[in-house]
């Protein structure tokens, strides 16, 4: 497996039997998505920084909500996790209130992508649907999602093999999002090196969680 950090939210899951690519966003980010093909789309929520699928390549399925879904080959499960309240404008529209955390299986691995979570996960949710995370891609930057605080939390509960931080302060990004240094501090982490692209095995994994800082795709294919 291939993982491939398109900024933000976004990565691109690619794989002998088909290709993911979660949150895709709009311009307004303050970033340009690259033009890029998949077999299957994720959408955590119902947010324009989450849900641009037009900016996708293919003829690709769109997951946008909980269940369990069998695309190409690969096995996807969908759990609604959030905590988040209706204020401000009453409730900007429910859906985008709500979450979704996908789990993402080919290759013999788990990718579990958080979405927009901004809230610790009971020890209950982690035993009964998210105790064999391989791969984390997990939000750090606070805002409305989850603080460097509250992500390293998060990371100790599922204890998964690699870390991707996403979600976070970046350069071009209009966000106002703390950056990564934050989280790799609640880590006890001074840096990580970052990566192009990641590529795993199965019979790769570190024995211990390791951080994984991907470096940003900002090309077209």
């Amino acid at each position: 497996m291939e993982i491939t950090w398109l900024g933000h939210s976004c990565f691109r899951l690619r794989s002998r039997p088909a290709t993911v690519v979660t949150d895709p966003y709009d311009k307004d980010l303050g970033l340009i998505l690259p033009r890029v093909r998949a077999d299957i789309v994720t959408v955590s929520h119902d947010a324009p920084d989450h849900n641009y699928v037009r900016g996708v390549k293919g003829d690709f399925k769109v997951l946008s909500g909980p269940g369990e879904y069998e695309v190409s080959g690969v096995f996807v499960t969908g759990l609604e996790l959030s905590d988040r309240r209706a204020g401000g404008k009453a409730a900007r529209d429910a859906a985008a209130l709500r979450n979704t955390v996908f789990l993402i299986e080919f290759d013999d691995l788990t990718v579990c992508h958080l979405g927009d979570l901004n809230t610790v996960p009971a020890q209950a949710m982690v035993e009964e649907s998210l105790s064999s995370v391989d791969v984390l891609l997990i939000p750090v930057g606070g805002g409305e999602s989850l603080s460097a605080a509250q992500a390293a939390e998060v990371v100790s509960l599922l204890e998964p093999h690699i870390v991707i931080p996403m979600h976070y302060r970046f350069k071009g990004s209009s966000l106002k999002l703390d950056g990564v240094a934050k989280f790799l501090k609640e880590m006890g982490l001074d840096k990580a090196d970052e990566q192009e692209v990641l590529k795993l095995e199965r019979s790769g994994l570190p024995e211990e969680t390791q951080v994984v800082l991907l470096e940003l795709k900002s090309k077209d294919e």
